[in-house]
């Protein structure tokens, strides 16, 4: 493995996580509470969250040299893994800023606006297929039973957040939501 990728395994997540935990202290000066109410039960919600985590971890440990597969990886999965690294992220990063003060982890408390431009008129939650990239990224470069167990749940319970949230979306903003719904896919 060469250093320029263990440095986009490495600098992408933690690019976003200053991008996420920097913009919520933002947020906070601005009175703004970036941390949403969860739609799901909040335990699982937050156990998911948390789990992607583990599942970049795991693709960050594995581009040091330190194997936690089973089996040896062939170079052009790892190749097709880091593709799907970066074009996850690039979905993560583009719709973080397009959502602007939109964005929240979990349902907005508050009055927000519905975002339909940028990336959000090809697809309903590109952040979601983006972290979807990610974690299908990890399961692939890893090839670990357990990452891939685990990103199997992380999709799933993220899937019904989704679900969750186009509910709410719905009572948000009504017949706007409604058409932005009928006119684009929710993933791809």
């Amino acid at each position: 493995m060469s250093i320029i990728e263990t440095a986009l395994v490495i600098l992408l997540p933690a690019g976003f996580l200053v991008v996420l935990f920097g913009g919520g202290a933002l947020f906070q000066r601005r009175n703004i509470a970036q941390d949403g109410e969860a739609p799901i039960n909040r335990t699982l919600f937050y156990a998911s969250k948390y789990s992607i985590l583990i599942l970049w971890g795991a693709m960050v440990i594995q581009s040091w040299g330190i194997s936690i597969s089973l089996v040896e990886v062939p170079r052009s999965l790892q190749i097709t893994a880091l593709l799907f690294w970066i074009a996850g992220f690039t979905l993560l990063y583009l719709g973080r800023f397009t959502l602007g003060d939109s964005f929240r982890l979990g349902t907005a408390r508050e009055d927000t606006s519905l975002k339909v431009d940028g990336l959000f008129r090809f697809s309903r939650n590109p952040m979601y297929v983006g972290m979807y990239a990610t974690i299908a990224a990890s399961a692939l470069y890893t090839v670990n039973p357990l990452v891939i167990l685990l990103g199997v749940f992380v999709i799933a319970v993220h899937h019904t957040i989704v679900l969750a949230e186009e509910e709410q979306m719905q009572n948000a903003f009504g017949p706007d939501y409604r058409d932005y719904y009928h006119r684009v896919r929710r993933y791809v």
